[in-house]
């Protein structure tokens, strides 16, 4: 996959001056022999191989004392921007205002879409970018988190804030957050694609969903006490931590919730009690079919305003979407929180080992 995303890098992308660095954080496969192979086909690509994996945040910071350019592109191996990316990023930095720009962050698409959890992700990723990020980059004027496979950061930015967090498990959101609460602007580009392998495996998806999780519990925690004590300093960023605090609350919630209710049914079947039984079931169809037509309603708006629409077939995948990622997602989120907070008071790290991806 790597060789793949190099070539590809390599020879595909319309820009006359910039170079592939590669940091390769203690790969125990063959991604060295690969790259070493790739070095003699292209005498310009740079690779900086670090003996032990320190988490994906140690590499990029390293990767960034050894970049040339003031504009460096954080490009993850199983991700590939269009070929016309380069150009339309730097575009952003050189407009009038552009100097207070820290970062710009494309729009994600999937790459592998022949599977169901491929096609679902789909869906997702369009809420996401649909509507998330562009309610919170035109109303609030900032973003939650960057898009860690592909995002073009200025040199000086990061440099500005110490670089990315090395103790968090989601080096995209927190960097995000350190940039918006130092002054910096944080820019969303719907118009620049890039396509990204995603998990095509329950396993594999709930590794993904588990850090992310963590990294947004993290982030939470650690910009409680400036949001809590300057909510009107920033208050773009005062609302997006509110909507985590109520998302974590809605998690903690639902998970407890169910619990409860497979607890009660239990009973209520061993007593006989099927009035009760009736009763409960049909307050939580209400309720879920409550969620699910406010789902809907927020789907269909992120696949008509995502890629103008093109993307409206892949609502047939929207249930799926709904009834599994929900879940999973608000169950990493519970199993997550006593291990972010573990992190936040110094007895974690932000090493975390890669989903297999499997190209298509």
């Amino acid at each position: 996959m790597i060789e793949d995303t190099i070539d590809y890098l390599m020879t595909k992308i319309n820009y006359g001056n910039y170079e592939v660095l590669v940091t390769d954080d203690g790969s125990t496969d063959e991604t060295p022999a690969i790259l070493a192979r790739l070095q003699k086909k292209y005498p310009k690509l740079r690779v900086i191989r670090i003996d032990k994996n320190k988490g994906k945040a140690h590499a990029f910071d390293i990767g960034m004392a050894f970049a040339k350019g003031r504009l460096i592109l954080s490009n993850d191996a199983d991700t590939v921007p269009e070929p016309d990316a380069l150009s339309n990023y730097v575009n952003y930095f050189i407009r009038p205002g552009g100097r207070n720009i820290s970062a710009v962050t494309a729009n994600m698409d999937v790459k592998n879409r022949t599977s169901l959890l491929g096609k679902s992700q789909t869906v997702e990723f369009s809420s996401i970018v649909g509507i998330i990020k562009r309610t919170q980059a035109g109303v609030l004027g900032g973003l939650y988190a960057y898009s860690g496979a592909n995002t073009m950061y200025r040199k000086d930015a990061l440099i500005d804030v110490g670089g990315f967090r090395q103790d968090r498990a989601t080096e995209d959101i927190s960097i995000a957050w350190d940039h918006q609460l130092n002054g910096w602007i944080s820019v969303f580009a719907p118009t620049i694609i890039f396509f990204m392998e995603v998990p095509v495996s329950l396993p594999m998806l709930y590794r993904q969903r588990k850090r992310w999780a963590k990294g947004g519990t993290e982030v939470w925690l650690t910009n409680f006490k400036k949001v809590l004590f300057h909510p009107f300093e920033n208050i773009g960023r005062t609302f997006m931590f509110i909507d985590q605090t109520f998302s974590i609350i809605w998690s903690l919630f639902f998970c407890i919730s169910f619990f409860v209710f497979i607890i009660l049914m239990g009973i209520y079947l061993y007593q006989g009690n099927f009035e009760q039984i009736y009763r409960t079931l049909t307050i939580s169809f209400l309720f879920v079919c409550f969620e699910m037509i406010s789902g809907i309603i927020q789907l269909i708006a992120s696949l008509v305003v995502d890629d103008q629409g093109r993307k409206l077939k892949y609502m047939l995948f929207a249930p799926l979407y709904m009834l599994l990622f929900w879940m999973v997602n608000a169950i990493t989120i519970m199993t997550t929180f006593i291990p972010a907070i573990k992190t936040i008071l110094g007895y974690g790290s932000g090493t975390w080992k890669s989903p297999e991806r499997k190209s298509e």
